[in-house]
């Protein structure tokens, strides 16, 4: 059964994009509601990866549309996209391993000190340590210190760090590419609470994962990517397993009401 979906926040519509002979995007159609929880699910090669680079404006689309509250966008750089309110966590982290979590969460977006030293280009590291606390205490992101470089924390933590960095700065849209991938049980679960408390805060979560249990858990819709297409879309509640393997595969087919 095909997913309801209510007044996209977001919309893509016949999204093209080729790397030479090689077609990523054959046509693909995306959509996401404020304060909902959408997996984006597809075997490797589907175009999943090819479509958040688009949406997250890391790559431009050959052709097709890209909306934001019904409205064209142009999404030329991934700036343009934080200025509309949209964050990306990769599966790569692109963290800054020599620097601390604090600094980390607030990369690119740091606090200078007030008056003349804040001119001069000093940076205001007491604040941004106070806050940095305060964020990863709501999120339930648990550090070992915030002391030392992220480079020296577990994988775990320093997903944590990238997760909670995307979470905090996004007003709009997050865009979340297999959070929970390095992640013990513990950490695997709070990342879920922390989905879930974004889209009661009304922003729109996309979920990138292979995880289907957690996908189920997680996600209020599912669409299924194929050969670069969105071939399907589901209703969590109403999908089994079985079903989203077999959209994932061929062997289940639905029609895309675009």
């Amino acid at each position: 059964m095909s997913g309801s979906v209510a007044e996209p926040l977001l919309r893509a519509r016949e999204l093209r994009k080729s790397y030479g002979s090689v077609q990523a995007l054959r046509g693909a159609s995306f959509d996401i509601a404020a304060g909902e929880v959408v997996a984006l699910i597809g075997d490797n090669g589907a175009g999943k990866s090819t479509l958040v680079k688009c949406l997250s404006g890391v790559e431009r689309p050959d052709s097709g549309e890209i909306l934001i509250d019904g409205r064209p966008v142009v999404l030329d750089s991934p700036t343009a996209a934080r200025q509309l309110g949209i964050e990306t966590a990769y599966q790569d982290l692109a963290v800054a391993p020599d620097l601390d979590p604090a600094a980390n969460l607030f990369l690119g977006r740091e606090l200078r000190r007030p008056g003349l030293l804040g001119a001069l280009g000093m940076l205001d590291k007491a604040t941004m340590r106070t806050q940095a606390a305060e964020h990863f205490a709501r999120l339930g992101v648990t550090l070992q210190s915030l002391d030392v470089p992220i480079g020296s924390l577990s994988g775990g933590q320093r997903q944590s760090v990238a997760v909670a960095r995307s979470v905090v700065w996004a007003s709009r849209v997050v865009f979340l590419d297999e959070p929970t991938a390095a992640l013990g049980v513990v950490q695997r679960e709070r990342v879920l609470d922390v989905i879930r408390a974004v889209r009661d805060d009304g922003v729109a979560v996309v979920l990138i994962s292979h995880n289907m249990p957690e996908v189920l858990a997680v996600a209020d819709r599912i669409e299924v990517l194929r050969m670069g297409a969105r071939v399907a879309r589901f209703a969590a509640a109403e999908v089994t397993l079985e079903q989203l393997v077999g959209a994932m595969t061929g062997a289940l087919t639905q029609e895309d009401d675009r």
